[in-house]
């Protein structure tokens, strides 16, 4: 693959430090453009062949079926049950499990995100925080109970720790409290912003024990008798994830639905920044996705008599967005390899997740600029992205806290209370 795109670079005349060579070539690299798929870096070469080609068949199928489908369920703010069972069948379920090297993980989560950015919220959470965690901290009856249809995708759970008053001071705030009572659990709180939390089979929520003060995790069935859960609406982002806000008034599980790997919150900290690194993967998949719309809009629409991809305004934009996502992937893949080794730490994970949103903010926002008037409606995309780029720059730790972890590494110094 690598040789093929070298022939076709060297086809259009790309010779360092001679632009003359640059413009006088014209005429082929208009012909066959030799970056279209916008891998400037070979990022995806770096793969096995078997896990390229597994990449290369999904990649075409999300790009085929789900990117332009996802739409319409953005616009409604309404889930797609039947785009999430094909994503199954693609094995998008079970990544958390499958063998797969760190770095293919990542390069899924990014074409995902590539098209549809709810539907990677999704497919992350899903595989790093409930496959993960029941994988890593559950019993073998749990397992048993339950990954079989996670991995399937035929079983969705939700990840239950943000609560009301407490997102990024949660592990020292959490009120939600569990409290042991004859054989069994009784939980009681509020959760907010919880993906999937109306639609899930159970939620692995996390609470306090009022006997030890230790926050545990436990699963707890959507279909018992306290467990209420109400869909936000009104989103500017992802707005197939079903977000909500949970009530869980006296619910009663049994003991054995204590995740016995999760009995204190350290436990949960390595899951938990792997989670942090998935959304820097987001981050360029987003901006990828833009570069796509933008550079599909400039050959296509046409001012003043000529497509606007002839303007070296427009040119500039373009090459700015690849640019951004090009570092973003380029950077995501030496975290890959660092995870692979077992070395990624949470300073890593949140500079990665705050850089790679960064960027993906700054590059939407360039790609609704370039699209004009066009560029605020869904129908032409790059809405839809402008408004899917704030959640990432939020979610999973804001930038601002994911910058504070970063600068407290360098100086020493913590800037938190």
């Amino acid at each position: 693959m690598q040789t093929q795109r070298s022939a076709a670079g060297d086809a259009t005349g790309q010779n360092a430090g001679n632009s003359a060579a640059e413009v006088g070539n014209r005429s082929a690299a208009e012909a066959a453009p030799p970056f279209a798929d916008a891998d400037l870096m070979y990022i995806a070469d770096l793969l096995p062949a078997d896990e390229r080609a597994r990449y290369e068949e999904v990649r075409g199928f999300l790009q085929s079926r789900i990117r332009a489908a996802s739409i319409d369920y953005w616009n409604r703010e309404e889930f797609p049950f039947g785009l999430v069972a094909e994503l199954g069948k693609y094995g998008l379920g079970g990544l958390q499990t499958d063998g797969t090297s760190k770095l293919f993980k990542g390069l899924m989560y990014v074409e995902v995100a590539r098209a549809d950015v709810s539907l990677s919220a999704l497919v992350g959470i899903h595989n790093e925080l409930i496959v993960g965690m029941i994988d890593e901290l559950g019993s073998e009856e749990q397992k048993a109970r339950w990954l079989p249809g996670l991995t399937a995708f035929t079983q969705l759970g939700a990840f239950a720790l943000t609560e009301p008053d407490h997102g990024s001071d949660i592990a020292g705030g959490l009120a939600t409290t569990a409290r042991r009572e004859g054989g069994e659990w009784v939980i009681n709180g509020a959760k907010r912003w919880i993906g999937a939390g109306t639609i899930a089979d159970f939620a692995l929520v996390w609470a306090r024990d009022v006997a030890d003060q230790q926050i545990k995790g436990f699963i707890v069935e959507t279909d018992r008798p306290g467990y209420k859960a109400t869909k936000i609406a009104n989103k500017i982002g992802l707005r197939i994830m079903q977000n909500a806000d949970i009530v869980l008034d006296e619910v009663r599980i049994p003991e054995t639905n204590l995740l016995p790997g999760a009995t204190d919150f350290s436990r949960a900290n390595e899951l938990l920044r792997d989670s942090r690194a998935w959304v820097g993967w987001q981050g360029a998949g987003i901006q990828l996705a833009a570069f796509d719309v933008a550079r599909a809009y400039a050959l296509e629409r046409k001012q003043f008599g000529k497509e606007l991809a002839r303007f070296q305004l427009v040119q500039q934009q373009l090459a700015e967005i690849l640019g951004n996502a090009t570092v973003s992937l380029a950077l995501m893949a030496q975290l890959a390899r660092i995870q692979q080794d077992g070395k990624l730490d949470m300073v890593q994970a949140a500079m990665a997740k705050s850089t790679t949103t960064r960027l993906a903010r700054a590059s939407v926002a360039m790609g609704r600029s370039l699209l004009g008037g066009n560029g605020i409606s869904s129908d032409f995309e790059m809405g839809k992205l402008f408004g899917d780029a704030e959640i990432l720059y939020t979610y999973e730790g804001s930038y601002e806290i994911n910058s504070l972890i970063v600068a407290r590494a360098v100086t020493g110094k913590s800037a938190f209370v």
